[in-house]
């Protein structure tokens, strides 16, 4: 449809047909009243925040639009908003109406709804708390009109349930009722493909919070439910138990590892805890243990050392260090594994039997001290005999190795344990921190993740409780009817 202005001749088009009462002429901003072709007075442009265009079209919700006419009204001296009428093909209208970069999506009730004093209720019985009442005047406007423009003081009571609100437009012997919901901006960019929007300013009178606090906490709820019942799954899926306890003496780890027997690990991963003892007294240690799946030949190596140290200073005892040390392998997945052990202490540690006197049959070995004394070791168990007198020991050899028809061998054994190299301070020497006893232990599961997850979700919760107060807090301190205490 088109209409040309009779003031200046402007041809006003819209793309969309209805019956119009009034319309703006684009170019002289004269009213023209359709019925006299005549211009009834001057309008103001809209130009404040004005983003759409008379004509523009736009998708909202599945349903395009056409807009036909813009105003702009005016509260007190500098106090705006703009409202949009859409129309659909189908001759149906909506309203758009935006203050303060927010944006709410209205349409005209079919029946009135009931007025209490703090309150409203319509006919669904839907109550809507009373906002506020605003008196306004039509500050600008362009477009196509149904109805003859009214230019009286026209006013507004809006009503608000959410982010819903109902309002009633009084203006002289006129009153309408609307229904209107929060729109997202970026709905209204997208439906008009506009590049900028006014922004945001303070809290609209319907605008949701961030997120529902009420869903979010069912969704928690039913999180905090799935942990709890796969903590109780892999609690009792697996069980806690030593996997591995031995005494290693550091002389069996000269210059090699030593391979511990397999394991098997099942049930949820958790941490490995290994606990190295030694007794050092002003000295170190060196434990290196290197955990190996045997599945996937990965390694995890840790190194730790253990060592303590004591004295008198001024009078005073001091110490540092300890005998005892602890580490973890962190999140060992269910498998089967092996050690690899190394040690070392501070001096070394060498097997004084290995250079003493060795049996023809390899199985014992012999060594003497610097006090005189024999100590004979089995090689098999390791036992240690000692002998105090030479000659009972020769002839405990001569009998083990029957040389008891060999004269001229037992004066050979006897010249050999005559003239033997000594192991000055043996045993004492040796016998000191000798060995590290190394112990392995699957941990319990741990509960730490676990109660991390559930004091963060209560605090969640607790912040959206008092984010979603302060957020209606402010959304109703314009209100002379705010449900919260103002002092």
């Amino acid at each position: 449809m088109y209409y040309v202005c009779p003031v200046c001749e402007k041809n006003n088009e819209l793309a969309i047909d209805f019956s119009v009462e009034e319309y703006i002429c684009s170019s002289c901003s004269s009213l023209i009243g359709i019925e006299k072709n005549a211009s009834r007075k001057i309008i103001k442009k809209p130009v404040e925040n004005v983003v759409l265009e008379v004509g523009q079209k736009g998708m909202i919700y599945g349903t395009e639009y056409c807009v036909i006419n813009i105003i702009v009204k005016k509260y007190g001296e500098n106090i705006f908003w703009r409202e949009y009428t859409l129309k659909d093909p189908s001759g149906n209208n909506v309203y758009l109406s935006e203050s303060d970069g927010h944006w709410v999506l209205l349409h005209l009730l079919d029946s009135a709804f009931k007025d209490f004093k703090h309150y409203a209720e319509t006919a669904d019985g839907r109550k809507y708390r009373w906002y506020e009442t605003t008196p306004c005047s039509i500050h600008s406007a362009a477009g196509f009109f149904e109805d003859k423009i009214d230019f009286k003081l026209a006013k507004y009571k809006e009503y608000v349930n959410g982010t819903e609100m109902i309002s009633r437009e009084e203006s002289g012997n006129s009153v309408q009722f609307f229904k209107g919901n929060h729109i997202s901006k970026y709905t209204i960019k997208k439906a008009f493909g506009l590049k900028e929007l006014p922004d945001y300013s303070g809290i609209g009178i319907v605008e949701p919070f961030f997120f529902d606090v009420k869903q979010g906490i069912n969704i928690i709820g039913v999180s905090a439910l799935l942990i709890c019942l796969i903590q109780l799954y892999v609690v009792m899926s697996r069980t806690n138990q030593t996997l591995f306890e031995q005494e290693i003496k550091f002389a069996d780890l000269n210059e090699k590892e030593l391979v511990s027997k397999s394991f098997s690990l099942s049930g949820a991963s958790a941490p490995l805890k290994v606990n190295a003892y030694s007794d050092v007294d002003n000295s170190w240690a060196n434990v290196g243990i290197s955990l190996v799946n045997e599945k996937t030949n990965e390694i995890a190596y840790t190194s730790k050392d253990i060592e303590r140290y004591s004295g008198y200073e001024d009078g005073e005892s001091w110490s540092e260090g300890s005998q005892s040390e602890e580490f973890n392998f962190c999140g060992v997945a269910p498998g089967n594994y092996h050690f690899l052990i190394s040690a070392e202490k501070e001096g070394g540690a060498a097997d004084p039997f290995k250079l003493g006197y060795q049996l023809q049959n390899g199985d014992f070995s012999v060594i003497k001290n610097d006090l005189g004394n024999f100590y004979m070791r089995n090689n098999k168990d390791e036992n240690v005999a000692v002998y105090y007198e030479q000659e009972k020991l020769k002839n405990e050899i001569s009998m083990m190795v029957n040389l008891a028809e060999k004269p001229l061998e037992i004066k050979k054994l006897d010249s050999v344990l005559t003239n033997m190299s000594l192991e000055t301070g043996y045993p004492e020497k040796y016998e000191r921190n000798s060995s590290v006893k190394i112990k392995a232990a699957w941990q319990p599961v741990s509960f730490w993740n676990f109660a991390i997850i559930i004091i963060l979700s209560l605090t969640f919760i607790a912040v959206s409780f008092v984010g979603r107060r302060i957020f209606e807090l402010n959304k109703w301190k314009n209100s002379s009817n705010s449900p919260y205490p103002t002092h």
